[in-house]
């Protein structure tokens, strides 16, 4: 008979994980997270599995089964990581990321800017599921519009952060998402169907917040934006038909297609677009066939 260990056994494999990875975060520092802190999981983990055979009378085998059964849980996550870095490198290359940086700054006012760059934020990482992609991309074209509108830094990368996590979230298409459902075994929209409960009441208090700030606060008209908007323009084709392709992703969230189908038939979108908008991707380099100077200038926005 397997036995249930008694609390204070059950705390070990946890000081076990936070001692180990307070040594290795201190031997290591920033380069924890090449291999190290890898190591200290399965050591943990290791910690139960001995505590399970020796104290709980747990068989091996049972344990084996386990590691399968769960493995096998989030295979789908693992499909949709590969999936989301198609997804960005594809909507990057076919313009889309620009045209919504594009058409995005023309409707931004400076008085309504923090919960411009906030929605804006939250549309992006919604549609591609991915925050860090949001803060790389649209978040630093942001970032450098409000700092000439005379917003303060943190204000600026407040509104960014605060709308790519929100979207990182509630999107089905985020890694993080999936991957939280398919180890629960619960289903994927009703996992963001109850995430939704804390996570919009927190978003409505956060642009009230950025609202007041930016009526409160004394803004400049910035002449850099037009000249933002020529090299984007000058960088890739823009297009108000490019914005098809978050549309068809959007109808299919709505429909709740499966994320991986989802995922797969935008980024073939994608591509579809690159071949009718960007073909001068496939002659040759871009920045020796645009004319524009600022080109290399702002595609190294997007690095």
């Amino acid at each position: 008979m397997t036995r249930i260990p008694s609390p204070l056994l059950s705390v070990v494999p946890v000081i076990a994980l936070v001692g180990m990875l307070a040594c290795v975060i201190r031997i290591f520092g920033g380069d924890t997270l090449n291999g190290a802190s890898q190591i200290v999981l399965l050591t943990a983990a290791a910690v139960c599995c001995l505590i399970a055979v020796c104290r709980c009378g747990t068989r091996w085998k049972t344990i084996e089964i386990a590691i399968v059964h769960h493995i096998a849980g989030v295979s789908p996550a693992l499909l949709i990581l590969l999936l989301i870095g198609a997804l960005s490198g594809s909507w990057m290359l076919s313009g889309v990321i620009p045209a919504l940086v594009y058409y995005g700054i023309k409707i931004i006012h400076p008085d309504f800017f923090l919960v411009t760059a906030c929605m804006i934020c939250s549309l992006v990482s919604v549609t591609t599921g991915s925050s860090w992609t949001t803060v790389a991309t649209v978040g630093i074209a942001l970032f450098g519009i409000g700092r000439v509108q005379g917003f303060h830094e943190g204000w600026i990368a407040g509104a960014i952060i605060s709308g790519a996590y929100f979207g990182d979230k509630v999107s089905p298409l985020s890694d993080t998402t999936v991957l939280a459902s398919s180890v629960t075994g619960t289903p994927l929209f009703r996992h963001i169907k109850y995430m939704m409960i804390t996570t919009v009441p927190s978003m409505m208090i956060t642009l009230a917040i950025f609202l007041v700030a930016g009526l409160s606060g004394e803004t400049t008209p910035s002449p850099e934006i037009g000249e933002l908007m020529n090299s984007l323009n000058g960088a890739c084709h823009i297009s108000l038909w490019l914005l098809m392709v978050p549309f068809v992703m959007v109808i299919l969230i709505i429909r709740k297609t499966s994320p991986i189908i989802t995922l797969f038939l935008s980024s073939v979108a994608a591509g579809v677009a690159t071949l009718v908008f960007q073909p001068v991707y496939f002659l040759c380099c871009p920045l020796q066939r645009r004319p524009h100077s600022q080109s290399g200038k702002v595609l190294h926005l997007f690095d």
